[in-house]
């Protein structure tokens, strides 16, 4: 069976983890947590980077940050993970749902403005796939009404925007390093990217459970008290360890990624060609990281009908996202604003394949002649 994603190993994991456990911090902050962070604010860069257990927890400390109120409304696409919206319904929030545009499923810059009112808090663009939103328009409209913007670019890790790296637009981003992503801290991980320096020390107290603990270990209160509401948003140093051995190869991972792509992409583009499939958009405006290839077929049931044809030929492919809209907990929730039904329609037919580090050429021509053979069906 050719899975759909298998979590990416350089090598140098096993090493660092040990490393880590037989020192003598391993709850986080030590070694390899402060290599991690320094890593990520030098490469990006970015004026702050703190890891986190998830990019869940990254999204509920940006939440708390940005001082999210019962009744305080945020914009986003009903076409993300649970965990974006979770984040900011945990603090009493409504949501706004945006449609998204058909070619590259981001939330549709120019609709948001008309979503915004009185009680608008924040926008939150979700990168999908690795493919950065219209950030310009979006930044603009934030400057024009106040807003927060907080990027989820759970997705976008060594992808830009403009030559600027994703997470580091907008007030704050949040990364994942969950097994499924282009890089992971042992299955689970996260951070939270501060490009607003208002947002730096606070979110240190937050991590610690609302202490001022880190300016204690560095010396500048001599005892370290209870600051404000914070919950556990450190992860341990075991997480960052593993992540470090996938830091050290962080290009290499994206050049064997974006190789599968370009050859899923050229495999498949005379199917596209007749009109059979869609095949990803990256705008100029974009450089992505490769982190999924997905094609789009006519409807929910052509769909269907290839993942049990590739599941038969021992190939694991996926659809993506329910849209949070019509979830049962998206209609308590929430609101949808501009739908034109793009978010419902591209859903049910978007496929994605696999794609993961070290994918072989043989597994790759596999799925691709899986799909042609299936050509009639589509």
């Amino acid at each position: 069976m050719i899975p759909f994603n298998k979590p990416p190993y350089t090598g140098n994991e096993e090493q660092y983890v040990l490393d880590a456990m037989q020192s003598n911090k391993i709850s986080g902050d030590g070694f390899y947590g402060k290599k991690c962070q320094q890593w990520f604010e030098e490469t990006l860069p970015c004026k702050k980077a703190l890891l986190t257990p998830s990019c869940t927890a990254a999204l509920e400390m940006a939440a708390l940050l940005i001082d999210i109120q019962p009744g305080d409304e945020v914009i986003m696409p009903s076409y993300t993970f649970v965990s974006t919206a979770n984040a900011f319904v945990l603090r009493g929030a409504k949501l706004v749902f945006v449609d998204i545009r058909q070619d590259t499923m981001n939330i549709d810059e120019n609709l948001i403005e008309a979503a915004i009112s009185p009680k608008t808090k924040a926008i939150v663009p979700v990168h999908y796939a690795g493919v950065a939103c219209e950030m310009d328009k979006i930044m603009a409209l934030s400057e024009k009404y106040g807003l927060f913007v907080i990027e989820d670019a759970a997705q976008g890790m060594m992808s830009h925007y403009k030559g600027k790296a994703l997470g580091t637009i907008g007030h704050l981003g949040t990364y994942s390093f969950h097994e499924t992503k282009n890089y992971s801290s042992g299955g689970e991980g996260g951070l939270l990217i501060i490009n607003d320096d208002r947002f730096s020390q606070r979110a240190e107290v937050i991590r610690e459970k609302g202490t001022n603990r880190s300016q204690f270990f560095r010396g500048q209160v001599d005892k370290y008290t209870w600051v404000e509401v914070g919950s556990s948003y450190l992860p341990s140093e075991l997480q960052a360890a593993y992540l470090w051995g996938q830091l050290e190869k962080a290009e290499e991972i994206k050049q064997n990624r974006l190789k599968i792509w370009q050859s899923y992409y050229d495999g498949l583009k005379f199917l596209a060609d007749k009109g059979m499939i869609e095949l990803p958009i990256v705008p100029n405006s974009c450089t992505h990281n490769a982190h999924m290839f997905y094609i789009k077929l006519k409807n929910i049931e052509v769909r269907s009908s290839l993942i049990e044809h590739l599941k038969a030929n021992d190939i694991m492919a996926v659809f993506h996202y329910i849209p949070l809209h019509s979830s049962p907990a998206g209609y308590k929730n929430s609101c949808f604003h501009g739908d034109r039904g793009f978010t419902q329609i591209e859903s049910e037919r978007l496929l994605r394949l696999p794609i993961f580090f070290g994918m072989t050429d043989k597994e790759v021509s596999k799925v691709i002649f899986h799909i042609v053979k299936q050509g009639d069906l589509l």
